[in-house]
């Protein structure tokens, strides 16, 4: 271990500084195209890299020689390169389906093209070409919604909808526009906190809504609804449960029960409905989880929910409800506030064509719902038998795919993934090497061991994380 650290110290020692770089004659004509503080950060990025090898004990001291002899002409391609960005695409090996670190649902073909067409050139985003005048930004979407979920010919006289920037917002929005000063009923079993802080009964204070907990954790009857309402109730809320669920000794009203109990009181039932889920989708976990159709269907009075879960659409909120009550939130002026852009509508637009031609397996979530998980195997497989080496172990390894995205959290999915394990580096070092590749793969470690979950990766991928695994 001490010859180790001294051969260690001994390399770092090696290492020129950044000002006796910068005095030399190619770095000198460098400045002199760049501009001194780019060249200098440019210097200091290749300087980590080679601290990092040597810490990790990758690199010898010949071939530490002859990147610091290169160092020069590795920053020159790497200014030419230009600045990076930072937001990149990353391959996805978590089998989180919607990760919502990832940036949940990825986008259709169809979507994609639809949002370059639209940002290509001007629109007619609040514009109505038959009369010449201004039109609202509703109408790309309100219809297509509509029809969607089964409401004839997107009849707008008696639904409507309206699109904001996430389903957080379209549940403030609503709340504000129809509850503020007034009570809001909700049991206490959907009190929520789902990730990033949204938590119901703070949104609920923020919105301006009163909050009238009902029933217990566990256990919340039709009957504690019933004794909650007084002339002060705006409305009936039932929300989502989101990434939990409680079994056991459990009590909690049919939404059919809730919307015979509304309408007896006189009171709307609002539902945050959250996962995007239009219709049922058989074989894949989701058996158990609500529909948006089974909502309108039933009766609920209005509906929030998220484009970029189950929907497979970009991220935004969806409001649908009553044609009164989508009027008031229209008229609420925080409505412009959370209204979303043309590339949005561009994307939802070609979603809801998709999902209303029957065409979803054109959506990536649902072919990743879909995907046959001896397919999965077949190509874990041809991975591991490409990639292993006297370094680097590849096996094959069953486990369960999630949906994520605080969908379904009981569901799971039969999949198999490439558990790896390098000679020389643990586990989380392997995961940072992987990430650092270009584009990223992330994974995630098991028993010590990182392990890549091909459900959520694209086919297309699959050279791309071999050639990551060759290099490693």
């Amino acid at each position: 271990m001490e010859r180790t650290a001294t051969g260690q110290e001994e390399l770092y020692r090696r290492l020129p500084s950044v000002n006796e770089l910068l005095l030399t004659p190619d770095v000198e004509k460098l400045i002199g195209i760049y501009g001194r503080d780019r060249v200098v950060a440019a210097i200091r990025e290749n300087l980590v890299a080679m601290r990092e090898k040597i810490s990790c004990g990758e690199i010898s001291a010949e071939a530490l020689e002859g990147e610091i002899c290169s160092i020069s002409d590795e920053v020159s391609r790497g200014l030419q390169r230009g600045p990076e960005y930072s937001l990149k695409p990353v391959i996805n090996a978590t089998g989180v389906i919607l990760h919502t670190n990832l940036g949940r649902a990825p986008l259709s073909e169809a979507a994609l093209a639809h949002i370059a067409e639209v940002a290509r050139d001007y629109c007619n985003l609040e514009f109505d070409l038959e009369s010449g005048e201004r039109s609202k930004r509703d109408v790309h979407a309100e219809r297509l919604v509509l029809r969607v979920l089964g409401i004839a010919d997107g009849d707008v006289t008696r639904w409507g909808a309206v699109v904001v920037n996430n389903c957080a917002a379209a549940t403030f929005l609503a709340l504000n526009a129809l509850a503020e000063k007034r009570e809001v009923v909700v049991s206490r079993g959907e009190l929520v906190e789902i990730g990033g802080g949204f938590r119901i009964p703070e949104i609920l204070e923020k919105s301006g809504a009163i909050l009238r907990e009902v029933g217990t954790t566990n256990r919340t009857r039709a009957a504690d609804y019933e004794h909650a309402v007084n002339e002060q109730t705006a409305l009936l809320l039932r929300v989502h449960q989101s990434n939990f669920s409680i079994e056991g000794f459990v009590e909690r009203p049919s939404l059919k029960g809730m919307v015979e109990l509304a309408k007896t009181l006189g009171v709307p039932l609002f539902e945050d409905q959250g996962t995007g889920l239009v219709s049922r989708i058989d074989g894949v976990g989701l058996d158990d989880q609500p529909t948006l159709r089974e909502s309108i269907e039933t009766g609920v009075d209005l509906v929030a929910a998220s484009g970029d879960k189950l929907l497979g659409g970009p991220q935004c909120g969806l409001l649908i409800g009553r044609a009164d009550l989508i009027a008031k939130v229209r008229k609420n002026p925080l409505l412009r506030t959370f209204r979303v852009d043309k590339l949005t509508y561009a994307a939802l637009e070609a979603t809801l064509l998709e999902c209303l031609t029957g065409q979803t397996d054109a959506l990536p979530l649902m072919r990743m719902l879909r995907v046959d998980a001896e397919e999965i195997e077949r190509r874990c497989h041809a991975l591991a038998d490409a990639t292993r080496s006297e370094n680097l172990s590849a096996t094959v390894i069953p486990v369960e795919s999630v949906v994520g995205g605080g969908t379904a959290p009981n569901a799971r999915l039969k999949s198999y993934a490439v558990s790896i394990r390098h000679r020389r580096l643990g586990a989380n070092e392997l995961l940072k090497k992987l990430r650092l590749f270009d584009p990223p793969i992330v994974g995630r470690i098991a028993e010590d061991m990182v392990v890549l979950d091909l459900r959520t990766v694209p086919v297309h991928h699959d050279e791309t994380v071999a050639r990551a695994l060759e290099q490693l």
